[in-house]
């Protein structure tokens, strides 16, 4: 059974950079299709990006630019880079996959 635990989330200043992770158990994580949601108080769950295999990823139109995910096979982990963060920004950040999510892992921008 797939399980994933992000960590990596924390109190940065804005225009700072964060890298969250993702360790997969259960499955190799250059078979799956790895995606990245956030969730800032009061508001809807927002589709952040994906990858799939080593290098193919999307993201969502306001993350381009700023964010990057990328993947390590031997550590069987997905990453999402965040840079020139933005208050806006602040959500908790999940993993997921098949259907499968992450407990999430809590990122605040300071202004």
């Amino acid at each position: 059974q797939v399980q994933l635990v992000e960590s990596g989330g924390g109190l940065v200043q804005a225009g700072g950079s964060l890298r969250l992770s993702c360790v997969v158990s259960g499955r190799t994580v250059s078979s799956m299709v790895m995606s990245w949601f956030r969730q800032a108080p009061g508001k809807d769950r927002e589709f952040v990006g994906w990858i799939i295999g080593s290098s193919g990823t999307y993201y969502a139109d306001s993350m381009k630019g700023r964010f990057a995910i990328s993947n390590d096979n031997a550590k069987n982990t997905v990453y999402l880079q965040m840079n020139t963060l933005k208050p806006e920004d602040t959500a908790v950040y999940y993993c997921t996959t098949g259907g499968i999510w992450g407990q999430g892992t809590q990122v605040t921008v300071s202004s």
